[in-house]
């Protein structure tokens, strides 16, 4: 008799779960929807003849598909009002962005590595006062940096771009690398002195191969900043040595007459499409490599 009159509860439970679980799947999928429809609103514009953007819909598939906007915001191609596209510009910012990212990743392991495993006087100090340096607004540091840039010789280069992105990323590098190197035990460090290994020997031969999740997290943070920074790019660039966010904004703003609103379509997703396609490659990466450091031992 129990079980004739817990099976009906039983069941009914199951069926609430069920309905339940449905329920939260169908709202996800709504939100999911909200959230990229600004995206398929691009892509679709993007497709589409300034006469079809004019005459139909705006949340609507092309009805003739055309990759006449995305080669004009490419290479430039003179279609009526625009001549110059984002090509040149791109390049500038993979110029900017690579190097810029491995000399910071680089120099925040070897800071990480020496505040959380080389203990001397005045470091927590040292990476309080980096620390800080990650919360400075970038508009404080826009006219010191002029200054330097001017000083150095490399004020409006690529050169000088990279710098820029180095020097204001090694707070947040140095960072991360000293909160993944803290939960490796400070014995390794003594063991390999005790075999005679020195400073770069222990980094290189075994820090180094153990940081590849911390690596990850920081290449994919430090990637994404660089490439869609404007402020440090607009400030200290000039004609030729622009990044690709500089130029999107020029394309965008020097239309005059009819606006081409495919032709600035296309070229935004070709400003955004690197950053979107290392968080859809690697961002499962990213989770496991901010988690890899949060439990010591």
């Amino acid at each position: 008799m129990a079980d004739l009159v817990t099976s009906p509860a039983r069941g009914q439970s199951q069926a609430i779960r069920v309905s339940l679980r449905w329920g939260l799947y169908v709202a996800l999928g709504f939100f999911v929807m909200i959230y990229l429809m600004p995206l398929f609103v691009m892509i679709t514009t993007s497709l589409k003849s300034l006469e079809e953007i004019r005459t139909g819909d705006l949340v609507a598939l092309p009805r003739e598909v055309t990759f006449d906007a995305w080669l004009t915001a490419w290479s430039g191609a003179c279609t009526g009002i625009k001549c110059e596209g984002v090509k040149p510009y791109f390049w500038n910012s993979v110029l900017i962005a690579v190097p810029a990212v491995a000399i910071s990743t680089l120099v925040g392991a070897i800071n990480g590595y020496v505040v959380a495993q080389w203990r001397f006087r005045g470091a927590n100090i040292i990476f309080a006062l980096m620390l800080f340096g990650c919360f400075i607004p970038f508009q404080v540091v826009l006219l010191p940096m002029a200054r330097v840039l001017g000083i150095m010789g490399i004020a409006g280069t690529i050169q000088g771009l990279i710098f820029v992105h180095v020097v204001y990323g090694l707070g947040f590098t140095t960072l991360f690398f000293r909160n993944y190197y803290v939960t490796i035990p400070v014995e390794l460090t003594k063991a390999a002195k005790v075999d005679g290994a020195g400073f770069f020997r222990i980094f290189w031969s075994i820090f180094l191969p153990l940081s590849l999740p911390i690596i990850v997290v920081t290449v994919i943070w430090q990637f994404t900043q660089i490439w869609n920074d404007f402020l440090f790019g607009v400030s200290f660039s000039q004609a030729g040595t622009q990044p690709v966010t500089v130029a999107l904004n020029n394309i965008v703003n020097s239309t005059t007459g009819v606006k081409e609103y495919n032709v600035d379509m296309a070229a935004a997703i070709i400003a955004a499409f690197p950053t979107l396609l290392v968080y859809v490659v690697a961002g499962k990466y990213f989770i496991r490599g901010l988690t890899a450091g949060s439990v010591k031992g």
